[in-house]
């Protein structure tokens, strides 16, 4: 039992504790016992069984504080794992906290023989910091002491000191996070989405969390996941013959969302600018390298906003997050352009991007979005060389046709030369939701194109005039009764606002330079593939 001793004179007066709130001090006890020679046996007892708690222990010392600076003769403890072991002598330790590895020289005669250090081994390892004499680092720890506190076993630990292909780390996603290239991205998707929420934050937004459960459909393309608790060999059937949704938990068919839009637009009627950032789903068949079933999305819904403001909006937003992130990540955004820079010089010439990664970043913050209309767009695609000589893959069919990524890369990366805003699309094209312009033909919607990757936003000025968006809805064959609670927002005072969506997983693919979007999510889930 542990004892709440009373002011500093320790006057006896004591009461039972938990230890997790307070401590009796040993020193403390020994004192008041040599002052009090009757009790000292058992004064002597308590202090003794406390010593344990009171034992101090070395705190740990991140690596990336170490490689900062300021450590130079200072005992520390590190703990990590063993990215190498050379000579017997020097390993290459990491925490995860930074790009670089930390040398911890292992004098002779320190490891015992039961002592094996192999790579994937995790240590912990106390010495002191000195400046260092070889190559590739400028401080190192001279190890005074190393405990082995996870083994890999060499024969079966996947990730050995070579070179492996991207398509093998995909395949042990809990493991890929522990080479240099996987921890840099996951550091940087990190700071892109903490970057996400300040800018957010500093321009006065609230954050809003839409459901992930929904019965309505966003996009309208049906391409949706189910959510159901009805058995799949047999569920209960209408005299139609189809499932029975009155009888699943929710009462009705329900889904994954595909989109927090139109939830969102609710809260900016009435909280004026709202954003929410979470996950979304797509059922869509696409085994690409720029697809995935599950990712994350950034959606501003702003009332009293305009398609031109709206797109004031885009641009500050993605400016402002790529500087945070250029601030916050310096030696893994100077780790992955030494990367980027290897991998393109590996392409055919005609493929090379002209551009290294950290050049492609500041170039974006350097230059205005370039702002074009979809039929200017066409315009400019359909007298190009590539489209006279047949280059693209998916000819230009003229006035209506949907934009491939080909066509959005050409726009950005040989007609402009930056980030392009394509704005006023056909109707036929684009969602529901999208305000009509006055021509009848077009809709106020908007993408942001960028290099290398394409279409980033998607977003539009919202179609606010009840009976225009319902005369849409019926045009496309929606059922108008599963919305009515987005319809009230236009019945009882409508205003004009506007938003867009952003992948933020495109994002994190274009500040990291990484080529195939299943290499900037932890997890990727994509078909026929819904590992760990």
């Amino acid at each position: 039992m542990f004892f709440n001793i009373k002011n500093s004179s320790l006057s006896g007066c004591f009461r039972p504790i938990f230890p997790a709130r307070e401590y009796v001090f040993r020193e403390k006890i020994l004192n008041f016992a040599e002052e009090n020679s009757a009790h000292c046996a058992f004064y002597t007892y308590i202090a003794n069984k406390t010593k344990s708690r009171t034992k101090k222990t070395m705190k740990r010392t991140e690596v990336k504080d170490i490689l900062a600076g300021g450590y130079v003769g200072k005992q520390v403890k590190v703990m990590g794992w063993a990215r190498t072991f050379r000579n017997d002598r020097f390993i290459a330790l990491n925490d995860g906290s930074n790009v670089q590895n930390l040398q911890c020289v292992v004098p002779e005669g320190l490891l015992t023989p039961q002592q094996k250090i192999y790579a994937g081994t995790c240590l912990a390892v106390e010495g002191t910091v000195v400046e260092s004499q070889g190559k590739g680092q400028a401080y190192e720890v001279q190890a005074t002491g190393v405990e082995i506190l996870g083994q890999a076993d060499p024969a079966e630990y996947p990730l050995q000191p070579k070179a492996h292909s991207m398509e093998f780390l995909r395949e042990i996603a809990h493991l890929r996070v522990r080479t240099n290239l996987f921890g840099a991205v996951m550091r940087v998707r990190s700071v892109t989405a903490q970057a996400v929420h300040r800018y957010f934050a500093s321009k006065g937004f609230f954050y809003f969390n839409a459901p992930i459960i929904t019965g309505s459909d966003c996009e309208g393309a049906g391409e949706m996941f189910g959510v159901s608790v009805l058995s799949h060999d047999n569920p209960p059937r209408r005299e139609d013959g189809k499932t029975d949704f009155s009888k699943d938990f929710f009462g009705r068919q329900t889904n994954l969302t595909v989109s927090g839009q139109l939830e969102a637009e609710t809260y900016a009627l009435a909280l004026g600018k709202v954003y929410t950032f979470g996950p979304t789903f797509r059922a869509e068949n696409s085994n690409t390298s720029r697809h995935l079933a599950e990712f994350w999305m950034i959606e501003p819904e702003v009332a009293f906003l305009e398609l031109e403001e709206n797109m004031d909006l885009a641009e500050d937003f993605i400016k402002s997050v790529i500087r945070d992130v250029m601030e916050h990540c310096k030696d893994d955004l100077a780790f992955l352009d030494e990367r980027f820079l290897k991998t393109e010089s590996q392409k055919p010439s005609s493929e090379r991007s002209e551009m290294g990664l950290l050049e492609k970043l500041n170039f974006v913050l350097q230059h205005d979005f370039q702002r074009v209309s979809y039929t200017e767009a066409i315009d400019i695609l359909a007298s190009s060389k590539q489209a006279k000589k047949n280059k693209f893959k998916f000819p230009i069919t003229g006035w209506g046709m949907d934009l491939q990524s080909e066509h959005e890369r050409y726009l950005v990366e040989k007609h402009f030369g930056r980030p392009v805003i394509l704005y006023d699309y056909p109707a036929e094209i684009k969602a529901f939701y999208m305000r009509m312009n006055p021509d009848g033909k077009t809709v106020r919607a908007m993408d942001v194109l960028f290099p290398g990757i394409g279409e980033i936003v998607g977003g539009s000025q919202r179609e606010e005039r009840l009976d225009v968006l319902t005369q849409r809805m019926e045009a496309l064959g929606m059922n108008q009764k599963e919305l009515w609670w987005y319809l009230d927002t236009r019945r009882f005072g409508t205003a004009p606002h506007s938003g867009f969506g952003l992948g933020f997983e495109r994002l994190v693919q274009f500040v990291t330079g990484m080529s195939n979007i299943r290499d900037v999510i932890p997890f990727p889930r994509y078909p026929q593939n819904a590992e760990f």
